[in-house]
């Protein structure tokens, strides 16, 4: 831009000393700002409704899929009904068992929590003498029977810290003491009774045969 329309920008602006005006290289858009003022536009559509037709202009106005509005004319599609969606059922079961397997992992009231009177209710533990007479099958059945039991304990266990009930944990874990204590005397008999197979293969491995009148005894 030549000097002069520069000094023409400086007197529209009040006489402004050159030093204070823009560089050159911007006098076009301050020109042509002074010469048309910017206009404020918006991203959406504005149309408003016309005056006295009663009519919108606007075929998409009024759609919503929050309000459920569809639109306003009829679609290439609108000649099929909507699927509607299916009610979610759970399936019953016809002869649901009433002795089924899960059931040992509860009271025998069925109920999810086991109270402190049922907790109390129990004998002793088994002694190591009682158990040494018991065979191996009996030894066997009853290690599992223990192993339910304590399975049963410590499913009221979680139960009543899940809904806090602040009761029964000390009748709980004195039965879970008694089952424990059985366990282990079952384990302390099998153990003696492996060492006594082991001790009976090293004799015969080195040769001792018992006498006729060893076995009769």
């Amino acid at each position: 831009m030549h000097r002069q329309s520069v000094v023409r920008l400086a007197c529209q602006y009040g006489g402004l000393p050159l030093v204070e005006l823009p560089p050159p290289y911007l006098a076009p858009s301050l020109h042509f700002s002074l010469i048309r003022p910017p206009v404020q536009c918006s991203n959406f559509s504005s149309t408003a409704v016309a005056a006295g037709s009663g009519r919108d202009l606007s075929k998409s106005r009024g759609v919503s899929a929050i309000h459920r509005t569809g639109p306003k004319f009829p679609l290439g599609v609108s000649k099929y009904p909507l699927p509607k969606p299916a009610t979610p059922s759970k399936p019953t079961r016809a002869n649901p068992t009433p002795n089924h397997g899960l059931w040992d992992f509860f009271p025998r009231n069925k109920e999810s929590l086991s109270t402190p009177e049922y907790d109390s209710a129990h004998g002793r533990a088994w002694s190591i003498q009682e158990l040494r007479e018991k065979s191996w099958e009996d030894l066997h059945c009853l290690w599992w029977v223990c192993a339910k039991e304590r399975n049963r304990i410590a499913t009221s266990d979680l139960e009543r810290k899940r809904l806090k009930a602040g009761y029964g944990e000390f009748e709980a874990s004195e039965r879970d003491k008694v089952v424990r204590k059985t366990q282990m005397a079952i384990k302390l008999v099998l153990r003696e009774r492996w060492y006594a197979w082991e001790d009976a293969r090293r004799l015969y491995q080195r040769g001792y045969r018992p006498k006729v009148e060893e076995d009769l005894e």
